[in-house]
């Protein structure tokens, strides 16, 4: 049978970025010389999608609010060649202990502070970080529609919004929405079953999928309370020693085979696995070994 993983380019309206993207939420804590050969590493594997969010800093080892597009924008101004390499997506939305603002007045601050922190006049793809429930689509309209006309962003985009919310701000934009970006993996399935990722089917929204090993959990094959099934971890293992490559491979092509060509956001920090992450695009999934690993994940049978 044809393989389902789809390992092609996609386009987020005028941006064309690799099948998986290199995520920033632990880019922190490390010296810039480091941070750029991180950064080299994701881009000579074809991962020219670099996303990050103002909050990045607050955990993971950071020391606070903005560190990880601070060290970011260091490591462009240590070598600006590398912005020309890149798809530079950031989010904003988060403001603790708000703790989310997507009011015009806030959101406007918020990206001119990412601006001046990632080192750049402009972000290819800005993406509201979580969804305001006090703040009215129209308003969030109004300021992305300003931010766009002014050339401080190209694309906007939404991230963990639900798909009524998507709907919501898309009927009063102007222009589409480009992406959307859930937690999906193997271990979570949600955006399947939500209506996320058709959504992202009928409105040509690429899903930016967060957290697709699971928080590492996959890769390791860490099980128990809060953990992937042991039957999921069976069931990667059995493909990953039919296909010849290890359990992480097989999550990303999982991923990477649902037909609303979602791109998986790793975060390794390790040039050795960063590189690595590309196996998945030579996996062999059919339907079988799909619905194989949403079984095993669920824990029970499909209808």
């Amino acid at each position: 049978m044809t393989s389902l993983v789809n390992s092609s380019r996609r386009t987020l309206g005028s941006l064309s970025v690799g099948p998986i993207a290199f995520g920033c939420w632990r880019f922190v804590g490390m010296p810039v010389d480091g941070a750029r050969h991180v950064l080299e590493s994701a881009l000579d594997s074809g991962m020219n999608l670099i996303d990050t969010a103002d909050v990045y800093g607050l955990d993971w080892g950071g020391t606070g609010f903005g560190q990880a597009e601070e060290l970011l924008g260091e490591v462009l101004a240590s070598d600006p060649s590398l912005r020309d390499r890149m798809v530079l997506a950031t989010k904003g939305g988060i403001m603790p202990p708000i703790p989310y603002d997507s009011s015009g007045e806030y959101l406007e601050a918020a990206c001119d502070r990412s601006l001046q922190r990632l080192r750049t006049d402009t972000i290819d793809l800005y993406q509201i970080h979580r969804p305001d429930l006090f703040t009215h689509p129209a308003e969030l309209a109004s300021v992305l529609t300003s931010l766009r006309a002014s050339g401080k962003v190209r694309e906007v985009g939404v991230s963990n919004y639900t798909p009524a919310q998507t709907r919501a701000l898309q009927a009063h934009l102007a222009f589409p929405l480009v992406s959307t970006q859930p937690q999906f993996s193997a271990s979570h399935l949600a955006p399947l079953r939500d209506g996320t990722l058709d959504l992202a089917m009928e409105l040509g929204l690429i899903p930016l999928a967060w957290s697709p090993l699971g928080g590492g959990m996959l890769a390791s094959g860490e099980t128990g309370e809060g953990a992937p099934r042991s039957e999921l971890i069976e069931t990667l293992d059995r493909l990953a020693e039919r296909e010849g490559v290890d359990r992480a491979s097989i999550a990303l092509a999982f991923i990477l085979a649902h037909p609303s060509t979602p791109i998986p956001i790793i975060g390794s920090q390790k040039p050795d696995r960063i590189a690595s992450s590309t196996k998945a695009f030579d996996v062999n999934l059919d339907r079988n070994d799909v619905y194989d690993i949403i079984e095993a994940s669920e824990g029970v049978p499909l209808p």
